[in-house]
This record gives structure tokens, sequence and C-alpha cells, in this order.
């Protein structure tokens, strides 16, 4: 029934390679069937001004889409002088996510910007650069624990991200782009590993949904996440 020949609840193939750049603390490419972003961290030991003096840090994200990352060329967006408005609720959506897995305390009064950078997109982009951004976050949180600026963890819990929704009328996980396009529910998932909820971004794109079905839907976003964190954990061990 889905065009790649998926189960409805199996996930596209997920890679994560770690240390993929030379500069940054804290590197991984995540590859999410044909969804690949490269994610970075770095480490500022500056905070914003709202939160100067505080004592807590802050982790903050910025993303981005290549100019061929998708099937026609997109125009640069710095060739306009502006985001878009997709672009920045995108990147408030990964600072945010990834904040809520963070003992901002345990950090001290710096900051880590994580940025993520679609090399190619095939469906479920925010969530792959908020389930890679996690894993570039603990590459660079580690940096700070081994050189002993923090003697505390400050990373809570894995944090990951799953797209689930209605396609041709049944409850599907991890939908690429095809299914993404046709869906008549989309909805994105976004869930520490403790099971406790982030976020849900939910929409009818031309179909209504019952709170069975959002059941159905939480059920299989789940399963995603969970096998999300085990890629995450085997990645950053």
């Amino acid at each position: 029934m889905r065009p790649s020949g998926r189960e409805l609840n199996e996930m596209r193939a997920v890679s994560i390679e770690t240390n993929v750049t030379k500069h940054a603390e804290g590197s991984c490419m995540i590859r999410m069937g044909d969804t690949h972003v490269l994610c970075t961290a770095s480490l500022e030991a500056r905070v914003p001004p709202f939160i100067k003096g505080s004592g807590l840090g802050w982790v903050t994200a910025e993303y981005g889409m290549l100019p061929r990352s998708t099937s026609s060329r997109m125009r640069r967006e710095a060739t306009s002088g502006k985001q878009g408005g997709r672009t920045v609720e995108i990147q408030r959506l990964i600072g945010r996510s990834l904040r809520a897995g963070v003992d901002r305390v345990a950090l001290g009064e710096r900051q880590i910007t994580v940025d993520c950078d679609v090399i190619q997109a095939d469906g479920g982009t925010r969530c792959a650069s908020i389930t890679g951004g996690w894993v570039a976050l603990r590459l660079a949180v580690n940096k700070l624990i081994k050189a002993g600026d923090i003697k505390t963890d400050p990373l809570i819990s894995p944090v990951a991200a799953i797209s689930c929704g209605i396609y041709a009328g049944q409850p599907v996980l991890d939908l690429d782009y095809p299914e993404d396009s046709e869906a008549g529910v989309d909805g994105n998932f976004i869930l520490r590993e403790d099971g406790q909820l982030i976020e849900i971004q939910m929409s009818a794109e031309g179909s209504t949904f019952s709170r069975d079905q959002m059941g159905e839907l939480m059920n299989l976003a789940e399963k995603g996440v969970g096998e999300l964190v085990a890629a995450q954990m085997a990645a950053t061990v």
C-alpha cells in the first residue's frame, strides 16, 4: 500500500555517522531514508542577554535547506535578505525541543548552538534535525565533561522526533515525501526517551481524524522514537 513498500509501522532505514566535521565540538550526519541532514553543535562562552547573569545555560538552533536538497533548485534565503517563515518556525521547534532534555543549571552559563543543514530532503527534515541535533549536542557536552568544565551531565534524556500520519486511510509511521504530500493527516511527534511528550504538531490536510486514530498515531510515534533513541545511543557510546 505504501509507495516505498514498507509496512504501516516500519521506519525508513536510519543511520547516524558522528564526528563528520573537523571544527564543531559535536557533529553528525543523520540519514532517514533519502532525507540527509548535517547537524553540528558549537560551544560558546556566552548566553543571550535575557539570561545573562542567571547562571543558566542556553541551547538554540538554526536550520536551513541547501538549494538542491529538493527536486528543483530553491533560492538561498540569504539572497532575499531574510529567513522564510517556515525556516524560523522549524529552528524554533528544534531549539525548544532540545532544551526540553537539558538541565540548564547544570549546563552553566554557556550557549550551545545546533546547526541543522538539510543536504537532501525526502520528508521529515525537522524530525531528522531534532534527532540528529541531539546527537551533536550529546557529543559537544561530552567534551565539556571530559575537559572538567562541568561536573554534572546536563542532558536529562535523549530527545527524538518522528512523523506519523494517515495515508490512504491508514495510520503510518515515518512519512516520506510521496506520503507526506498526499497524507490526509500529518503530524510530528517529539518525545524524550522517558516517554514525556515535548510537542505534537497535528493537522488535517484533507480529512479529519478521530481520537482513536490519534491514539494509533501516538502508539506509532512511541515505537518510532524508541528505535531512534536506540540509534542515538549506539552512535554516542
